[in-house]
């Protein structure tokens, strides 16, 4: 429509311009003028006419494309209000069937709550029918038994803990024999084993020396004007001079074995040497003493050697070498530490364990002996503080901790130290004690089993190796004897002090007698 009228505005324009140049122009031109004026009228107004015409037509396109839109549009809206109301329909539906079977299900349930309210009031009634029966039955136990509810209680708790008692005795019992038969077999082959690869001897050692003199007239110069000569070695040595009616022979008694061999080394050269007085008695000394200090360097250093242990710290050497001459109950303790040593390396190759901490940690086991005659305290005590001051490893000094029991073996190394060690000072001839500690052993073994109850008769026998114990049968039962048992060998090994192990062995005999007349 716009394009028309410009169309008839150009028009009209070209028009007037038209005129206005007609009347401006020359008079000669005036009638073609007025012609070409009255055939533009005629083309605009064709052209006017022919644009209303185009218009009028694109107007009614554009009129019924429009209808045509609208139509489609609005036949889209219906279709998708049909889904849409098809859609709520099903789902009203849906709702309203789910609603009745709701309604179903809360008359089913009213109907069950009904059902379970009757038999709950059946149950209270029932229930307290049954504490009554209960109440009167137990009325009646008590005076059928003579027992009230807490003696029956405590009488049926009583038989439960003896029942219980028994299947544990048996089950004890049970696991004892297996484990017996499982790892005695295979500790008796490895400990023969191992007893059988060590060969040594075993010679029992003294607290004292005897000097052997070429006459009994040396006797008297020993001991010197007014006893000057003695009273000079005993001071400088601390060792007592024993000078008896035995011939041709002197003694030196004292606890400390290394100040025993200095005097023992000095006495032999001046003997040797013929010229006794205090002057050269001190210099002998200090020259024996040399002497001796060399010898426990080299028996340290052997010992370090024969076991094939590397990297002791010098001064546990020299603590190894002094063990040469320190003894327990008449044992060398250096002869046992190279012994337990050897066995420890030996197990331990049984075991299948590197044997190199084994055989250290029974080397260093004892260490602490050279010192406990100059420190005070244990020699467990004093074993594991040199060894920590020399930074042995913690598995050595572990073991040496644990070899006598003090503190629990927590490493295989500390069993396998604690195992040699008992082998080593078990072994017939390897250790001896005076009668008069003998005597006091077996004494006190024998009274430490007979202060348990239950116990009859007690009897230390096999030289102290085993305790043999009777008990009163009515007393102690066949369960009772397993845990008996291990609390002796337990209070054994709390009072005592013994070499190797001590078998407790428990007897209970019933026996009946009469008499025919």
């Amino acid at each position: 429509m716009p394009i028309e009228i410009s169309i008839i505005i150009a028009v009209a324009t070209l028009i007037l311009g038209g005129v206005i140049g007609v009347f401006g122009g020359i008079a000669y031109r005036k009638n073609v003028a007025e012609k070409e004026i009255g055939s533009a009228e005629e083309e605009a107004n064709k052209i006017v006419s022919e644009a209303m015409k185009t218009a009028e037509a694109k107007k009614k396109e554009a009129i019924l494309e429009g209808k045509d839109e609208v139509h489609r549009l609005r036949n889209e809206s219906e279709k998708e209000l049909s889904d849409r109301r098809k859609d709520v329909q099903r789902q009203e539906r849906r709702i309203q069937q789910k609603e009745e079977n709701l309604d179903k299900k809360i008359n089913n349930l009213e109907v069950k709550e009904e059902k379970v309210n009757k038999k709950l009031k059946e149950v209270d009634s029932k229930m307290a029918e049954v504490e009554q029966i209960k109440k009167s039955q137990f009325e009646m136990l008590e005076r059928i038994s003579g027992y009230t509810a807490e003696q029956a209680k405590a009488y049926l708790l009583e038989q439960l803990d003896s029942e219980l008692n028994h299947e544990k005795s048996v089950k004890i019992l049970a696991y004892e024999e297996q484990l017996k038969d499982e790892s005695e077999q295979l500790a008796r082959n490895i400990i023969s084993l191992s007893i059988q690869r060590l060969a040594s001897e075993q010679v029992s050692e003294a607290t004292v020396s005897v000097v052997a003199l070429p006459n009994d007239e040396m006797k008297g110069r020993i001991i010197g004007r007014e006893g000057r000569n003695i009273r000079a070695i005993e001071n400088a040595t601390g060792v007592d001079l024993i000078i008896d009616d035995t011939p041709e022979a002197i003694t030196l008694s004292s606890f400390e074995p290394v100040r025993r061999e200095v005097a023992r080394v000095a006495l032999e050269k001046l003997i040797a040497d013929g010229r006794i007085h205090p002057a050269r008695i001190e210099e002998m000394i200090d020259k024996a003493r040399r002497e001796v200090d060399a010898k426990i360097k080299q028996s340290g250093e052997r010992a370090v050697l024969d076991t094939g242990v590397r990297g002791i710290h010098p001064e546990l050497v020299k603590l190894l070498g002094k063990l040469r001459y320190r003894t327990s109950y008449g044992q060398n303790v250096l002869d046992h530490s190279l012994e337990v040593a050897y066995i420890s390396g030996m197990i331990a190759s049984e075991l299948g364990i590197d044997p190199t901490v084994a055989k250290r940690a029974g080397l260093l086991h004892d260490i602490g002996k050279a010192l406990d005659h100059e420190m005070e305290g244990s020699h467990i005590e004093l074993g594991v503080e040199v060894a920590r001051k020399y930074k042995e490893s913690d598995a050595v000094i572990h073991a040496i901790h644990a070899h006598h029991g003090d503190v629990e073996a927590k490493t295989i190394v500390a069993c396998i130290v604690q195992a040699a060690d008992a082998i080593s000072a078990a072994r017939p001839g390897a250790r001896r004690e005076n009668l008069e500690n003998y005597i006091k052993r077996l004494q006190k073994l024998e009274e430490v089993a007979s202060s348990f109850e239950g116990v009859e008769n007690s009897f230390a026998i096999q030289a102290g190796r085993e305790i043999r114990i009777m008990v009163k049968p009515e007393v102690v039962n066949d369960e009772r004897m397993i845990p008996l048992a291990r609390e002796i060998c337990r209070k054994i090994e709390e009072d005592l002090e013994y070499p190797g192990q001590i078998k407790v062995n428990i007897i209970r005999e019933a026996r009946a007698v009469d008499f025919a007349k």
